[in-house]
């Protein structure tokens, strides 16, 4: 049972029908149903089942889920793993033969492992945000066979093969429907032309390997279509792939791996500080850890700002004068960037206060206290420049800027 409006009732049922007679249930998508899930676990609490009934939740990851739930359930996560060739293979093993050889077309059989790749490299080009894509788009398995159902259906009943009904629904419908920035659309209409096309297909079929517009190969060197429509051809042309993905394989740059590398141990810096957060750090007013976990990021600051005359400038706003409009827009920036500089100084200041004993603790100064104790930089800074989420990096970014502009 897919779970979702007016599901509820019929999942008790069901589940109560499941437990008597010792089958199987799957309940899917749970953290559509977050609200209703206490009823579940009363279910559950009250059942009587017999020893072969099982029941399988599926669920996203989501804050409100029950932790209850979750710790009496056996818990399997899917990560499927990263890779180009990965992803053909577990194209491959989705699809079966007779899939594959349906009416003995070599044409449709080739089209669908060119449908594979793309799907491969719209899928595995997410690990380049932000050359790759802009941003994580949710292309998934629902879109892959969606592009076989059309493929399939053109190539029914001997008609000529309409390539611009690919290309429009792939990028208009399918693929093209989870995008939203026009840069990202280019780069999937620049896929679609290059491996949904008459002259590939007829290329490898005279024993050609195609080129792109560019000059580039479309497929990489050890990639040749295979003139088959059996479906172990294709697999041992995808297991002849290196283990490792080249950025050549889509049209990228060779030194994009560092920006890959980069992002991958920043998630895992960021990870390994959520692990050695303590939840209850900023909740109360603790003198002693306030004053050991919040003096470095307060030394930093009186340090940065040492020699330096912004926290205690006076500035006007700008005026509409006679200035040309780069001067105009350098007095406004630098009008932004004291006034950052000294808001941040006042809260930092009173926090400062606080610890020392000298001024009563609000709000506001627990929330900057709690967000600084957890490494993270306070909302009301981002609101008013987003820079770093580090607060050391924040800082620094900030005074080096104000700075520069002056």
């Amino acid at each position: 049972i897919s779970m979702g409006q007016g599901q509820a009732d019929v999942a008790l049922a069901t589940l109560r029908k499941c437990s008597l007679d010792g089958d199987w249930l799957c309940l899917k998508n749970l953290h559509l149903v977050t609200a209703w899930l206490p009823l579940l676990e009363k279910e559950l609490n009250v059942l009587h089942p017999k020893a072969s009934f099982r029941l399988w939740l599926t669920v996203e990851v989501h804050p409100r889920f029950p932790p209850i739930l979750l710790q009496a359930s056996l818990k399997i996560t899917y990560e499927a793993p990263p890779g180009l060739k990965k992803n053909l293979l577990r194209t491959y093993e989705s699809w079966t033969p007779e899939q594959i050889s349906k009416g003995g077309n070599l044409a449709r059989a080739q089209s669908l492992f060119c449908l594979a790749w793309f799907h491969a490299v719209c899928q595995e080009r997410r690990k380049y945000i932000p050359q790759g894509w802009t941003k994580f788009y949710e292309f998934s398995l629902s879109d892959l066979r969606a592009g076989f159902e059309i493929i399939d259906r053109l190539f029914e009943g001997g008609k000529i093969f309409q390539w611009d009904f690919v290309h429009g629904l792939l990028e208009s419908a399918i693929y093209g429907g989870r995008i939203d920035n026009p840069s990202d659309l280019r780069i999937l209409s620049s896929y679609l032309e290059q491996f949904f096309s008459a002259r590939l297909l007829s290329s490898s079929l005279s024993g050609g390997q195609r080129r792109s517009k560019g000059g580039g190969r479309i497929f990489p060197s050890q990639i040749s279509l295979p003139n088959s429509c059996s479906i172990m051809d294709y697999r041992s042309v995808v297991e002849n792939l290196p283990e490792d993905d080249r950025p050549a394989f889509f049209g990228l740059p060779a030194n994009i791996e560092r920006s890959s590398q980069r992002i991958i141990s920043s998630q895992v810096i960021s990870q390994l500080r959520v692990l050695s957060r303590s939840v209850a750090t900023g909740s109360r007013f603790d003198r002693e850890l306030w004053s050991n976990g919040l003096s470095p990021v307060l030394n930093l600051w009186k340090k940065l700002n040492q020699g330096s005359t912004l926290i205690h400038q006076k500035v006007e706003p700008p005026t509409e004068g006679q200035k040309s409009p780069i001067l105009s827009f350098i007095a406004l920036e630098q009008f932004n960037a004291i006034r950052l500089v000294q808001s941040i100084h006042q809260s930092l200041a009173a926090l400062s206060k606080v610890i020392r004993g000298t001024q009563l603790l609000t709000p506001d100064v627990q929330k900057l206290a709690t967000a600084l104790l957890n490494q993270e930089c306070p909302v009301t800074w981002q609101n008013k420049w987003e820079g770093p989420e580090e607060p050391m990096q924040y800082l620094r970014a900030v005074v080096a800027r104000a700075l520069a502009i002056q």
